[in-house]
């Protein structure tokens, strides 16, 4: 068969999504951001993946980053002097704790890049504030986190960015098109692959950073002595107290680019089993590897792997990178990563009859959405979804067996022992209650 390939566009060469047009009136607290007012954001973590989202707010001029908030003083001094040396003044001010930042009433919008057990907890607190909210991916530590940061933007009519940034490339919005439009015939079944989680780590007790909140770091979190480094993404990525691992942490983006190219096709009941293989020692405790096969009720089948994918898969695709999703219908194939996207046929723009949603920057479409209170390319209802396959996966190869989960309910079927996993308890004073 003939294949197509399009080369990767870098986000920040593609440019920023097209000038804001539609002024609303925001509700809550949040004031009114009139037509020639620059959006006023505050970005709760700063650390390497903050840092992105805030080098983006920086290089897009309808908005002023005028707070900062982390629990590390070294990272907040160095980040809000980076901040006043841009800007040319001191005005943007340090927060160490977020709760200060989000009660600010001239603060329109906040971006969340803290490690992923306080993603949801400090996005509540800026939604409740009247804040608009883009939050990293992934979101809870649980379910019922992702449920109750769904509710709380839905009541509040706030804004809504979900970090799944491939969304806002072109290539990734071509080959879901491909598959949306019947390039490939009827969808039969659904590849995604990602990274896993690292092993090992100090268990070691140690002193903790002169730097370093500690406690506040750990906020919902259990109260455990600090070991060497395990507040540094070298380790808490992978420990579960604070994150599900690489399973989500990673797998979040593949899987969120199936549900965008199998739109429609993730009805219920779905049926996951599979098998994963956890570290045996040292602070890390998520997913290594895994292989998780899910039946959908529409009859479409989602394999899930990482980060070990088949030699057919290899020989198919052409490669064996770390991450990817691949759509194989009755009529062909389409295939894409970060820097590739193949199709089985050769594709045209005359062949796209319908296009999807068009970003050509995930932070420029939500301070787009902002303004326009239009939607953004990742919602909170997708992002839960996405959540949702996350979390019922590690849940099932935790369990070693087959588990049927409903997502009109967001429960699984006659099973008590996997619905109690869909909850996570949470260190006092911390609560997802208002």
């Amino acid at each position: 068969m003939k294949t197509q390939t399009i080369k990767r566009r870098s986000f920040l060469q593609s440019g920023l999504a097209a000038p804001l047009i539609v002024q609303a009136s925001t509700l809550g607290l949040s004031r009114h951001v009139s037509a020639n007012d620059k959006i006023q954001v505050g970005c709760i973590g700063v650390g390497p993946r903050g840092t992105d989202g805030l080098r983006d707010l920086l290089r897009n001029d309808n908005c002023t980053v005028t707070a900062l908030c982390d629990v590390k003083s070294n990272v907040l001094k160095e980040k809000t002097d980076l901040v006043n040396q841009f800007y040319d003044n001191q005005e943007c001010k340090p927060y160490h704790d977020f709760r200060e930042l989000v009660k600010r009433k001239d603060i329109d919008a906040v971006l969340v890049a803290t490690c992923d057990h306080w993603h949801v907890l400090t996005s509540l607190a800026a939604v409740r504030s009247g804040k608009d909210v883009y939050m990293e991916k992934p979101m809870g530590l649980s379910l019922e986190e992702d449920q109750v940061m769904r509710a709380e933007v839905q009541k509040h009519k706030r804004i809504f960015q979900f970090g799944t940034q491939q969304r806002s490339d072109a290539q990734f919005r071509r080959a879901c098109e491909i598959v949306q439009n019947g390039l490939i015939g009827e969808l039969k079944t659904i590849r995604v692959w990602s990274p896993g989680s690292a092993s090992g780590g100090p268990t070691q007790t140690a002193p903790v950073p002169q730097w370093l909140d500690y406690d506040r770091w750990l906020g919902p979190a259990p109260k455990v002595p600090y070991t060497e480094n395990r507040c540094s993404n070298e380790w808490w990525w992978y420990i579960s107290d604070y994150a599900l691992g690489f399973i989500a942490g990673w797998g979040i983006h593949p899987i969120d680019i199936a549900l965008w190219g199998g739109e429609g096709k993730f009805t219920g009941p779905w049926t996951i089993e599979g098998t994963g293989e956890f570290p045996s020692e040292g602070v890390c405790d998520t997913a290594m590897h895994w292989d998780i096969d899910i039946q959908l009720g529409s009859g479409v089948k989602l394999e899930f792997k990482g980060p070990r994918i088949p030699q057919d898969w290899i020989e198919r695709y052409g490669e064996n990178e770390g991450h990817g999703t691949a759509f194989e219908g009755s009529e062909g194939w389409v295939y894409v990563r970060r820097g590739k996207m193949v199709c089985s046929r050769e594709i045209t723009d005359a062949d796209i009859k319908t296009p999807l949603y068009q970003s050509a920057n995930h932070v420029g479409n939500y301070l787009d959405c902002v303004r326009s209170r239009k939607p953004t390319i990742s919602p909170v209802e997708v992002a839960v979804q996405g959540d949702a396959l996350c979390h019922v996966s590690d849940i099932a190869i935790r369990l070693q067996r087959k588990l049927t989960f409903d997502p009109s309910t967001e429960t699984f079927i006659n099973d008590a022992d996997a619905n109690k996993r869909l909850k996570r308890p949470m260190r006092a004073p911390w609560s997802l209650q208002a």
